[in-house]
């Protein structure tokens, strides 16, 4: 059928629209390892929970911000 088209002289849309893919992040790497100390914790000591807690915390606000940065760098069309 595009063939069709392209032999009448019109012109032939793109087959779709751009995929956004997000880039590679270490972020999810650091929640796993901060969940891990934070299980741990509950065991061993609150100290610990709370340092496996704050890992989880930062991280967690620093992918939203990267997600929110890359979602706002977008083309207003999606």
């Amino acid at each position: 059928m595009a063939e069709e088209v392209a032999s009448r002289g019109e012109a032939v849309p793109p087959a779709g629209e751009q995929v956004h893919l997000p880039g590679p992040s270490y972020l999810p790497v650091f929640i796993a390892f901060g969940l891990t100390i934070a299980l741990a914790g509950v065991l061993i000591s609150w100290l610990v929970f709370g340092a496996g807690m704050l890992i989880v915390l930062v991280a967690t606000v620093r992918w939203v911000r990267d997600a929110r940065q890359e979602m706002a760098e977008l083309p207003l069309e999606h």
